[in-house]
C-alpha cells in the first residue's frame, strides 16, 4: 500500500486492488463509448471508406458530403423535410407527456387507492412484460382502425401511451411514499388532485424523468408504429423518411449509404442530449425504485 497526500493536506491510501478496479472501470467505460464514437467517425467517411476492408474504427479524411446527400435525398421528396422533423416532434412530446400522466396516475391510484381488483391488475401488468410489443400489433390496428384513426397523430401516440413497464416502475417508486404524509395533507384540507399535483409528483421526479428518457427514446426512434398506421406522406416521420431514404426493407441503398450515416448520427443527438440532461435522476430512480440490475 502506498499513501500519497494530497494537496489539501488529505491522504489517500493507493493499493494494488484499488488500482485494479479503476482500471477495469475505465476500461469498461471506454467499451462503452466505442460505438457512439464509431458512429461519430462513419457520419463524417466519405464513401470510398465506408466501403474499406477490413473497416477502418476512424475517419482519415471526413468530410460533410454525407449531410449533403442526406438533404437532397430528402429534398428530393414532394414533402419538405421540416414537416418530418414537425411530425416527430408532436407525436414525440404529446407521447412523453401523456405517458408521464397516465403512468403516474395509475400507478398512484392502485397504491394508494387499492380499487377492487388492483392486485389483478397488477398481475395483468406483471405478465404484459412478458410479450414483446409486436404481439399486439395486429389488434392495436384494429382498434385504431375501428377510431378511424390511420394517418392521424392518434395512431401513433395512443399505442404508446400505456405501457406495463412505465407504469410497473411508477408503482414500484410511489410504494415508498409514505402514506402518513398523504393522511396529513388531507387533515389539513387537502384535496386529492392537489394532493397528487404539488406533493406526490414533485417527489416522484427522478421516477417521472426516467420515464420520459424511456419514453422519449421509444417514442423518438420508432420508424415501425409509422409503417403500420401511416400511408400519407406527409404524416411520415424522421425515422420513417430515413428509412425509406436508405432502402426500407427492399435493402440499403449503396449509393445513400452515407447519407444513411448521417442521418443515424443526426437521430441519435436528441437522445444523447436527453439522457445527459436526465441521467442524474435516472441513476437515482435505479438506486430506490427496486428495479437494480
Amino acid at each position: 500500500m502506498i499513501k500519497i497526500k494530497w494537496f489539501r493536506g488529505q491522504w489517500i491510501h493507493i493499493t494494488f486492488g484499488n488500482v485494479l478496479l479503476y482500471t477495469v472501470m475505465i476500461g469498461l467505460v471506454a467499451f462503452t463509448a466505442l460505438p457512439l464514437v464509431y458512429l461519430v467517425n462513419t457520419a463524417f467517411k466519405p464513401l470510398d471508406e465506408l466501403f474499406l476492408f477490413p473497416p477502418r474504427f476512424f475517419v482519415s479524411n471526413p468530410t460533410t458530403k454525407n449531410f449533403t446527400d442526406l438533404l437532397q435525398a430528402l429534398g428530393s421528396s414532394s414533402v419538405p423535410f421540416l414537416r418530418y422533423g414537425f411530425n416527430s416532434i408532436v407525436v414525440t412530446v404529446i407521447t412523453v407527456v401523456c405517458t408521464v400522466i397516465v403512468s403516474s396516475l395509475g400507478a398512484y391510484s392502485l397504491v394508494k387507492f387499492k380499487p377492487p381488483g388492483a392486485k389483478m391488475i397488477f398481475n395483468v401488468i406483471l405478465m404484459a412484460l412478458m410479450f414483446s410489443p409486436h404481439v399486439t400489433r395486429i389488434p392495436s390496428y384494429m382498434v385504431i382502425n375501428k377510431l378511424n384513426l390511420i394517418n392521424t397523430y392518434g395512431s401513433l401516440i395512443l399505442p404508446n401511451i400505456a405501457v406495463a413497464y412505465n407504469i410497473f416502475l411508477m408503482k414500484q417508486f410511489i410504494e415508498q411514499y409514505p402514506d402518513e404524509l398523504l393522511e396529513a395533507a388531507r387533515i389539513d384540507g387537502a384535496r386529492e388532485l392537489f394532493i397528487f399535483l404539488k406533493i406526490v409528483m414533485p417527489s416522484l421526479a427522478p421516477a417521472w424523468s426516467t420515464l420520459i428518457v424511456f419514453s422519449f427514446v421509444s417514442s423518438w426512434n420508432d420508424a415501425f408504429s409509422p409503417l403500420i398506421y401511416i400511408t400519407s406522406q406527409a404524416m411520415k416521420t424522421l425515422p420513417l423518411a430515413l428509412t425509406t431514404i436508405s432502402g426500407g426493407a427492399a435493402g440499403m441503398n449503396v449509393g445513400r449509404a452515407g447519407a444513411v450515416a448521417a442521418a443515424t448520427f443526426l437521430m441519435t443527438i436528441p437522445t444523447i442530449i436527453v439522457f445527459t440532461i436526465m441521467q442524474g435522476k435516472v441513476m437515482e430512480t435505479m438506486q430506490y425504485s427496486g428495479i437494480k440490475g
